[in-house]
């Protein structure tokens, strides 16, 4: 890895070494895929106040014209993560896509339009009851609830112990969430309560068969990312078929199971932007 700049991280692992040597061989088959909280902006106590770190759009201007595609894959709503992140109009990044809800919405920069499905009936009912079962589930007011359209999400960031009442809403919040046909997406001190079927992994796997890409980047933080890793992982072991790729882990204490299984671990967003505006550059 001698012959790329100095700022160019190199990967840990072989096959982690394979994937960036393979998008750097033929960057026009590459998708770059990022998740976007922990990844490409900090995460902060209220998720309203998120935004991509300074110099994220720069380094996604510059990559994007470079690979097939740069994909934010999020949990948010698409329009959401276009709007924090500053993607919209923005000369460069006409390769974006941002897949929401974990994939079941697509913003395309080129169009600047959002496909999304019809709400699932269930994300109704659980709103309407989230408000009483958080007041008897004696967390205190340091819980609180995040809208998400096509999903909602309770936060324990702000709790007096924000891991005991994490750890205290698991149980009530699964069983809310299978009454109404959803299910729970657990992360850094948060559940999410969405509709299944989709998630980061289908998400990635879909959009490499849509572009018949030959190789992958995915970074992420956190345990909605595991999907991704794992899709990534599988599309590696196809033997001569395998597509090579890149998994990287946007530093976070809170989540070693990521960073367990990354070819590449940085310390936060701030180093992943820095990872991007290397690559662009090495591209």
């Amino acid at each position: 890895m001698g012959s790329h700049p100095e700022n160019l991280p190199s990967p840990t692992t072989p096959a982690g070494r394979e994937g960036l040597e393979a998008v750097l061989a033929r960057p026009d088959r590459a998708v770059v895929a990022l998740d976007f909280d922990g990844t490409l902006a900090d995460i902060v106590p209220d998720p309203e106040q998120a935004r991509a770190h300074p110099g994220t759009v720069e380094a996604l201007a510059a990559l994007a014209p470079k690979v097939a595609a740069v994909a934010v894959i999020t949990g948010r709503p698409a329009d959401v993560a276009v709007r924090f992140g500053g993607f919209a109009g923005v000369p460069g990044l006409e390769h974006l896509v941002v897949l929401g809800h974990y994939g079941a919405e697509r913003w395309d920069a080129v169009t600047g339009a959002v496909h999304a499905p019809a709400p699932h009936p269930g994300v109704t009912a659980v709103r309407a009851e989230l408000p009483s079962l958080l007041e008897k589930s004696g967390v205190g007011g340091g819980a609180w609830i995040e809208e998400k359209g096509q999903a909602v999400a309770v936060h324990t960031r702000r709790a007096d112990d924000p891991q005991a009442a994490f750890e205290a809403l698991c149980a009530p919040l699964g069983e809310l969430a299978a009454r109404h046909g959803l299910i729970v997406e657990p992360g850094r001190l948060v559940l999410e309560l969405r509709p299944p079927g989709m998630d980061k992994g289908v998400a990635l796997a879909r959009l490499m068969a849509e572009l018949d890409a030959e190789s992958v980047i995915y970074a992420g933080d956190d345990l909605g990312d595991l999907a991704a890793f794992a899709a990534v992982e599988k599309l590696r072991t196809g033997g001569a078929d395998g597509i090579p790729g890149l998994l990287v882990c946007s530093g976070s204490t809170e989540v070693p199971e990521l960073a367990a299984r990354a070819d590449l671990s940085v310390p936060g967003p701030a180093s992943v932007v820095e990872f991007l505006a290397a690559l662009a550059e090495r591209l």
